[in-house]
């Protein structure tokens, strides 16, 4: 099951980026062809899932992923959320800080061993959680910075203000899981 959702949304999402590559390098609009363009790449990346024993990822997660790339790819990016509602940019840094905490919960369970989870002391998993978390806001804004020096210039409108406000949303969002890893540790250790 979990495998034909994968290529399900693989194949869907990536069709529907390929669509407006082609619609947009036909427009020359050289800012959303690169956008799709990147959205066919990130698409295709869970088909890598495919080739390992055991998926670490749940449905949800992986439904959550391409949710993901719609929101910032397409409604984000392509449509100009991020332009038009000042609030979009840091709902999706409050969503990528929890869903990122997820992604760890899942990297964990797969990593440790059954046996060596129960003398895992929960302060260390709730801060593997919420490391993870912090980390990918950090390194999303490292990539926009770069993006904004080399590409677009539109990518932090709101210079350090705009990446303090993103990190502490992704904070945010990473505090949300690691509270929920606190309490729902021993079905983590199982």
């Amino acid at each position: 099951m979990k495998r034909k959702i994968v290529i399900a949304l693989s194949i869907l999402f990536s069709l529907g980026m390929t669509a407006l590559f082609i619609y947009y390098l036909m427009k020359h609009d050289h800012t959303r062809w690169q956008v799709a363009l990147g959205g066919i790449l990130v698409s295709l990346l869970p088909l890598g899932l495919l080739k390992m024993k055991k998926n670490p990822f749940n449905i949800p997660i992986i439904i959550c992923y391409y949710l993901f790339l719609f929101c910032s790819l397409y409604l984000g990016s392509i449509s100009s959320f991020y332009l038009h509602y000042k609030w979009w940019d840091s709902t999706l840094h409050f969503f990528k800080g929890m869903f990122v905490g997820f992604m760890g919960i899942s990297l964990y369970k797969y990593w440790i061993p059954q046996h060596a989870r129960r003398n895992v002391s929960v302060g260390i998993l709730v801060l593997f959680v919420l490391s993870l978390a912090v980390s990918s806001s950090v390194l999303w804004e490292i990539y926009e910075f770069v993006g904004d020096l080399t590409l677009t210039h539109t990518m932090q409108r709101g210079g350090n203000k705009d990446t303090m406000y993103d990190l502490l949303c992704g904070l945010g969002g990473g505090l949300i899981t690691a509270v929920y890893t606190l309490f729902r540790k021993r079905s983590l250790i199982k």
